[in-house]
């Protein structure tokens, strides 16, 4: 009884410490490492334009962010699923949490939209998605809340820390490789297990087969699986052929021949953004006249 005492407690104490070191990490993980890309006048555009049921899509810039652009090759490090102002959720400074995320420190949460006003986004939304099925999809979220990331597994979280060159093929293993548990693993695991749960496809594993008859050899039959929640990340529902990207500068009437180019040089080495406001200043008269 004592020996079983005894590794009980030590257990306790290795969770602990690997708790205590698993924090650190993230942390380290979570520190910004750049400045957002994104500016005001797109969040607006955004807001006006998001619907329930959105997978937003946001280029993030922290250390765990560039990793996961890294190992997938893409703009997008992180994903929320847009669920509009719920009485059940709390209000920030005034503003309803509308965003539901798996944030690595902090578990499942709520947040208000401006959370990500400064960064680039992009709204995926989901083809002839039912009401019903909506709102079945924003409840599993919602049953979710609080969920927290598992920082005593260590595997989580070091790959992050040293990302390194893999075969393409191997790039979602890589990244579901760890606890396996879906409420902890990265953001886009959730939300796929959300839409998972009402059969609503994303990158379905397609398999194609014929009845067997020769008299109907042409005609083929497909067969769909849905992926396993862990697999997934952020860009698949920016490529799934089942959700439509929805850009909030052109679902608005848009006319290119009336865009308010600069009087100036329009071309830009680079990627850099000026900020959202340039106030020039009057030229100085020159003395004497």
């Amino acid at each position: 009884m004592l020996d079983i005492k005894e590794r009980y407690l030590g257990n306790i104490e290795r969770d602990t410490l690997f708790e205590s070191v698993g924090r650190v990490i993230a942390t380290y993980l979570s520190k910004p490492i750049g400045k957002p890309g994104g500016n005001s006048t797109d969040a607006k555009l955004v807001a006006e334009t998001v619907a329930p049921g959105d997978v937003l899509l946001i280029e993030g810039n922290t250390r765990m962010s560039a990793a996961i652009k890294y190992l997938t090759q893409s703009t997008w490090s992180h994903a929320a699923l847009y669920v509009g102002s719920r009485p059940e959720l709390p209000m920030v400074q005034g503003e309803a949490c509308s965003l539901i995320e798996a944030d690595v420190l902090e578990g499942v949460r709520a947040v208000p939209l401006s959370c990500y006003s400064a960064f680039r986004i992009r709204i995926c939304r989901p083809v002839n998605l039912t009401s019903r099925d909506r709102e079945k999809l924003v409840q599993f979220v919602l049953q979710r809340l609080g969920y927290r990331y598992d920082l005593k597994n260590l595997v989580d979280l070091v790959r992050y820390l040293f990302p390194f060159p893999v075969p393409v093929r191997y790039r979602r293993r890589l990244i579901s490789f760890g606890s396996g548990d879906p409420t902890r693993a990265i953001c886009s695991t959730l939300i796929a297990q959300a839409f998972g749960a009402v059969r609503y496809p994303i990158l379905p594993i397609i398999s194609r087969k014929n009845d067997g008859n020769p008299g109907r050899a042409e005609q083929v039959r497909e067969l769909w699986r849905i992926r396993h929640h862990s697999l997934y990340v952020p860009r698949d529902f920016d490529i799934s052929p089942f959700f439509e990207v929805i850009k909030p500068r052109i679902v608005k009437k848009f006319d290119y021949q009336v865009s308010p180019w600069s009087e100036g040089d329009t071309v830009i080495m680079g990627d850099t953004i000026p900020g959202d406001i340039l106030t020039e200043l009057p030229k100085e008269e020159p003395s004497g006249v």
